[in-house]
């Protein structure tokens, strides 16, 4: 955990100036790591202490975090039986650094080729999707998995979607999506981004993911 630690100082130092593709992609991996731990500690099965974690430590990549955790909730809530049992669903043995890898960017690869592009609704469901699969490994005895799936978030990234946050401004950009942190609101924009796309997710775990595990 001392590597993901080192990527979340180096991350944090970056956001007085426009990113780099290279600095979106290691503050990409430290809020992965931090919403992963965060998931951990929730299903009592934490690698490291809450207090540990980037929200509780303040500063901009901090602040990102707390965000992306809360509208996380807020995803989970809407669509808890999507985000539970992730191996499960895709019928996939987490003992496999390939498999797993395989089934994490191919759930992130469809996820991304519907609608109208990328949208923040879209990356908080890829991070929901991480902490779930990563809750799975640990309880099934392979928490190096962990490290699996925060470096499959950094190649994703990398890959498909720098060019977007850059037109964003960066990660900073989420916070913007925050119109109401009231636990008990849930009319924002990520309700109707996300009502349609736990249906979607569902169609993927149960047919086109596990076509493509199988070639």
């Amino acid at each position: 955990m001392e590597m993901l630690r080192r990527s979340s100082v180096f991350a944090a130092e970056v956001f007085d100036r426009s990113p780099s593709d290279k600095e979106l992609v290691s503050q990409a991996k430290a809020l992965c790591g931090d919403y992963i731990h965060s998931r951990l500690n929730r299903a009592g099965i934490g690698l490291s202490k809450p207090e540990h974690g980037l929200a509780a430590s303040g500063g901009s990549l901090g602040e990102i975090s707390s965000v992306l955790l809360w509208l996380g909730d807020e995803l989970e809530y809407l669509r808890p039986n999507v985000y539970r049992n992730v191996a499960r669903q895709l019928n996939i043995t987490v003992a496999s650094e390939s498999v797993v890898s395989d089934a994490f960017l191919a759930v992130a690869a469809d996820i991304f080729s519907t609608g109208l592009g990328v949208t923040w609704g879209k990356v908080i469901s890829l991070y929901a999707v991480a902490g779930a699969l990563a809750v799975d490994c640990v309880r099934h005895g392979h928490p190096a998995m962990v490290h699996t799936i925060v470096d499959c978030m950094g190649e994703f990234v990398r890959k498909s979607l720098t060019p977007w946050l850059k037109r964003r401004g960066g990660w900073m950009d989420v916070t913007k999506c925050v119109v109401n942190t009231d636990p008990s609101f849930h009319s924002h924009w990520l309700v109707s981004a996300v009502c349609a796309f736990g249906h979607y997710l569902k169609a993927v775990v149960f047919d086109l993911l596990r076509e493509k595990l199988k070639d």
